[in-house]
């Protein structure tokens, strides 16, 4: 099955939902990794509304990417008591270790590292997650080493 027949279909499970086009995005971007322009255009053929207003949906809201993310995802909380228990250290050791900056991916497509607001873990600030893994009393040696045993993982699984 083609792309573009893929998107379609996405597409026709929701003709009955009232303003479908987040679940819409949301199913696409499931499929596809993120949301490139062929597939935002192919989803504005679909849908019958202006691409423009589905690229503002799709950079607007933080949950879309329109750029690929890595196999692993790795979010820093930016919260004052994150910020105040040393998350900037954590953060810049991150950097460090990953040779990217926020909003980057490793060039070899292993991480993607982003911000995020609080994560609700305040008390064992600071805090990371890396996919959908919370990790607390955060070092700068501790958030490295967590990401080290993700890499080698991930070179023990190719």
């Amino acid at each position: 099955m083609s792309d573009l027949n893929r998107i379609d279909q996405i597409v026709a499970g929701y003709q009955s939902t009232q303003s479908p086009l987040i679940y819409i995005l949301k199913d696409v971007q499931k499929e596809f990794g993120h949301l490139s322009e062929p597939v935002l255009t192919r989803v504005a053929e679909a849908t019958r509304i202006p691409l423009s207003e589905i690229y503002g949906v799709a950079t607007f809201y933080s949950l879309f990417t329109t750029k690929p993310k890595g196999q692993h995802i790795v979010r820093c909380c930016n919260n004052a008591p994150c910020w105040v228990n040393g998350s900037k250290d954590v953060l810049e050791k991150i950097k460090e270790y990953l040779e990217i900056e926020t909003g980057e991916t490793t060039e070899d497509g292993s991480f993607t590292l982003e911000f995020t607001s609080c994560l609700g873990l305040c008390a064992v600030a600071p805090v990371m997650m890396v996919d959908e893994q919370v990790y607390g009393n955060l070092t700068p040696e501790k958030a490295v080493a967590i990401l080290r045993d993700f890499k080698t993982k991930g070179s023990a699984n190719a």
